[in-house]
Order: C-alpha cells, then sequence, then structure tokens
C-alpha cells in the first residue's frame, strides 16, 4: 500500500505543478531557479533570489518522513514545503506539507485565496469536507492511497476519525496560497470585530460570543498558525 500510495502521490504532484499556463496560480518563472532569499529586506509577489553561488543541491530536496513530535491544540502538527519552509519553491507555482493529526483531531475549517488544494491520504482514516459558494457540502471519509481535491478558495477542513494517527499531503498550485482561519477572521482580529456585529450575525447574545473569544485566547499559541504560511 506504500507504494500504491506514493505512485499515486507522484501522479497527483504531476497534475498539480504542471497546469495550463491559463489556469496556473502564480506567475510564470522567468528563470531555471530561484531559491528563496528569505532574509532578503523587501518582498513582492514572491522572495528574491539567493545568489547563484550560493545555491547547493540541499535547496532541492526537503524531508517529509520525521514524525511529529509535537500537536497543537486542535492534535495538529505540520511540516512545511512553502517557501517559507522549502525556499526552492519560490516562483515555481507550487507548495505542499505534510499534516499529522493525533486521534480525533482536525485541521479547522479554512480556505486558500489563491490556490487550489489536492491532497492525498498517506496514513489513518481523514473525513475530508468542502462548501460549495451555494452551501451544498461535499464530504467522503479517505482511506491510503486516496485523493481529494478543493476548488479554490472554498472552506474545507480535514478530520481525523479513525483510531489512530492519520497523515495527508496537500498540494498547491502556489507557493504561498495563504490561509483564512473561518473562526479567527471572525474573532482573532486585531482591532475585534465588535460583539455587535457578531451577536447580530449568529443570532446569539454577548456572553456566547465573549465566551468564544476567551476559548480562542487562551488556546492562542495553538491556533495562530496562519501568521506565517497556510496549509
Amino acid at each position: 500500500m506504500a507504494s500504491s500510495s506514493m505512485s499515486l502521490f507522484g501522479l497527483l504532484l504531476v497534475l498539480v505543478i504542471l497546469p495550463f499556463p491559463s489556469h496556473a496560480s502564480d506567475p510564470d518563472p522567468l528563470q531555471d531557479i530561484c531559491v528563496a532569499d528569505l532574509d532578503a529586506p523587501i518582498s513582492i509577489n514572491g522572495f528574491p533570489c539567493k545568489p547563484a553561488s550560493e545555491v547547493t543541491s540541499d535547496d532541492f530536496f526537503t524531508d517529509f518522513s520525521k514524525d511529529p513530535t509535537t500537536f497543537d491544540v486542535f492534535k495538529r502538527a505540520v511540516t512545511f514545503g512553502d517557501v517559507f519552509g522549502f525556499p526552492a519553491v519560490n516562483t515555481q507555482g507550487v507548495s505542499l506539507f505534510r499534516i499529522d493529526l493525533g486521534v480525533g483531531g482536525i485541521n479547522p475549517p479554512h480556505t486558500h485565496p489563491r490556490a487550489t488544494e489536492a491532497g492525498i491520504v498517506l496514513k489513518g482514516r481523514v473525513l475530508v469536507g468542502f462548501v460549495t459558494t451555494n452551501n451544498t457540502f461535499f464530504s467522503k471519509v479517505l482511506t491510503p492511497g486516496m485523493v481529494f481535491l478543493i476548488p479554490r478558495a472554498h472552506v474545507h477542513f480535514q478530520l481525523n476519525v479513525g483510531k489512530g494517527k492519520a497523515t495527508f499531503v496537500p498540494i498547491f498550485n502556489s507557493q504561498n496560497p495563504g490561509v483564512s482561519d473561518s473562526v479567527g477572521t471572525l474573532f482573532d482580529t486585531n482591532p475585534s470585530v465588535p460583539n455587535s456585529v457578531l451577536t447580530k450575525s449568529f443570532l446569539v447574545s454577548d456572553d456566547v460570543i465573549n465566551a468564544i473569544r476567551s476559548a480562542r485566547t487562551s488556546n492562542k499559541s495553538g491556533h495562530q498558525f496562519n501568521t506565517r504560511s497556510s496549509y
């Protein structure tokens, strides 16, 4: 099953990173390689290139084989393969991540405004779901070797519904897909969205809104994943 899953993963990677030019999320590159200089003082639509003399073979390889040792409040751990974690993807229009979910863990509802997401489950049982703009909910429980697709900018989630840990690898047609946490965009803003807006929108009292704010604040270090990257 491991060999079959990796074959499917390879095919998925090809399909995502070799789209028709008119359908690509990021601009076409103007050079063969442009390993990101993450320390550059200016970044516009990507990062400046590291000097060619400083580029090595190691820049083009990364390691997704290591199991995580720590999980966040959602029982989730992330290995980064976007431009911040794998600088070689700079200007290449692709990124990928390894997501591990503990028992009952969730990658909470969120969107990626700049990319379509495709992924493959490597371990466990994962409920993958997304909602369209007409509020239709599509979902399926996936097992190792099964592949999913999330349309660009659609609200979606992944939930571990198995008895053990789960692992999946999402791939994006952007070096930095962006992420908008569906709950965080309402409750984690600075300055805060007024309670009056939230109470009227959700048809609940101030007590409910304050309780949600309190829970989010007390677990802030565990859920503010979107300040750096996206998955």
